[in-house]
């Protein structure tokens, strides 16, 4: 089981600086993460990244591109089950605050599930960017990016979902922290507060 840490979008809210990049309480959040895939796995995480400068974030990692160019989310998700190889948990690179924890259990919901992700109070009342993704589902994504549609949960469908409630999410904790995510000058000023 490994870790895929997304470094995608192009952080036009954040004046084109690299979200994960950013320090909340002088650490930048690239480094978190990569410390809980750590501890969650034993392993360093893959990241995928398309910006060329991606090679000098850290030493240790080497970046990979998306293997289907210009696929926004989902192209980052199907990059990361080719390459990982699957399965794999996928978390964004502007979630300073996922854990371990919370990365063990998803990978958990695999031996069942070709999807698992966890419930949120979110929009979509699912977090894709923060979620499990096993090898059944590449051919779906890689359907669904062709077909146009570039959803992270265009290819669901198609494959074994499986969803962490609620009330076990929250064991990780809570929710308005768990998967705050910063994209915004502000957002990084009240992750600090968080934090």
């Amino acid at each position: 089981m490994r870790c895929a840490i997304l470094a995608g979008g192009e952080a036009s809210r954040m004046g084109g600086a690299p979200k994960g990049l950013l320090e909340i309480g002088g650490r930048r959040i690239l480094d978190r993460l990569v410390d809980e895939a750590m501890a969650a796995f034993g392993a360093l995480p893959l990241l995928v990244a398309n910006a060329p400068e991606a090679i000098s974030w850290r030493a240790d990692l080497t970046p990979v591109a998306d293997l289907i160019p210009g696929a926004g989310t989902l192209g980052g998700l199907y990059t990361a089950v080719m390459v990982a190889p699957a399965p794999v948990v996928c978390v964004a690179w502007d979630m300073p605050f996922v854990g371990a924890g919370l990365l063990r259990r998803l990978a958990e919901g695999l031996d069942r599930h070709d999807v698992f992700l966890p419930a949120s109070d979110g929009r979509r009342g699912v977090e894709p960017l923060c979620a499990g993704y096993g090898p059944g589902c590449a051919e779906p994504m890689r359907a669904a990016i062709l077909r146009g549609d570039l959803r992270a949960i265009a290819f669901h469908p198609s494959v074994r979902v499986g969803l962490l409630p609620i009330a076990e999410v929250e064991q990780f904790g809570a929710l308005e922290r768990l998967f705050f995510n910063v994209n915004t000058a502000a957002d990084l000023t009240a992750a600090e507060r968080l934090l």
